[in-house]
């Protein structure tokens, strides 16, 4: 039986523990929504960094740039993290750089990993079908806040928890998967009013930003499977 896993927050990774599992890198609101859309829109390939200078840098180069801090586009990028931004008028064919509060950090941060992909609501069904014929341990890996536990994260991690553990090709002894999946269960069945107990979405609505939540919501919109290897998140094909 292959082990599941959940990982609530940045600082409660142990890189060592993990580098014979696949690692569901999870940032629903915005930055793993923002990557899949990407790709949908025909983005080539994703550098994501970690910090603002990386980013700059970059920029520097004459590299498209999507970079926030706390919600704010930086002064020199050219959009910022709302999925909405990737239009394929803006990304079909283009190589992005991109850095944001949460969710870029723990790509580079899970690269101990087998290997790294991007889960997200819109691409959950594709991406639990695919995990159940990699034949490895997963662990579920939430961005969080700023290395402190999310909501919004953790209802996605057991939404994916859910379907992996309807194979039987899982067993968890994880007390934070139990959890993920049982905070899942509360909120499936109204998932936007649950939502609105969510700490970013006030976050998000307070600095205009919120038109993007309900889509970031939306399950199966794409089957669009991103995975990060040697420093760049590209699509891979799948047969499933």
């Amino acid at each position: 039986m292959r082990k599941l896993e959940t990982c609530f927050s940045p600082a409660l990774y142990e890189p060592g523990l993990h580098s014979g599992s696949m690692v569901v890198v999870i940032d629903i609101l915005r930055a793993t929504t923002s990557i899949c859309t990407a790709f949908l829109h025909g983005a080539e390939t994703i550098i994501p960094v970690s910090t603002v200078e990386e980013a700059r840098e970059y920029k520097r180069k004459g590299y498209l740039v999507a970079a926030e801090r706390d919600g704010y586009v930086l002064d020199f990028a050219d959009f910022g993290n709302s999925p909405f931004n990737f239009t394929p008028d803006k990304v079909a064919g283009k190589t992005i750089v991109y850095s944001t509060t949460n969710g870029t950090g723990i790509i580079n941060l899970a690269s101990s990993g087998n290997e790294i992909v991007i889960g997200s609501f819109l691409n959950i069904t594709a991406l639990s079908e695919w995990l159940s014929k990699k034949e490895k341990d997963v662990v579920l890996f939430c961005a969080g806040w700023k290395n402190r536990f999310n909501l919004e994260d953790t209802i996605c991690a057991g939404a994916i928890a859910e379907k992996l553990m309807a194979t039987s090709l899982y067993t968890t002894n994880c007390d934070s998967t139990t959890a993920a999946i049982d905070l899942w269960s509360l909120a499936k069945g109204n998932l936007p009013g649950y939502i609105e107990k969510v700490a970013q979405q006030t976050r998000l609505w307070s600095k205009g930003l919120g038109d993007c939540i309900e889509y970031c919501l939306t399950q199966d919109f794409t089957r669009v499977i991103p995975v990060f290897e040697d420093g760049v998140l590209r699509l891979i094909d799948i047969d499933i």
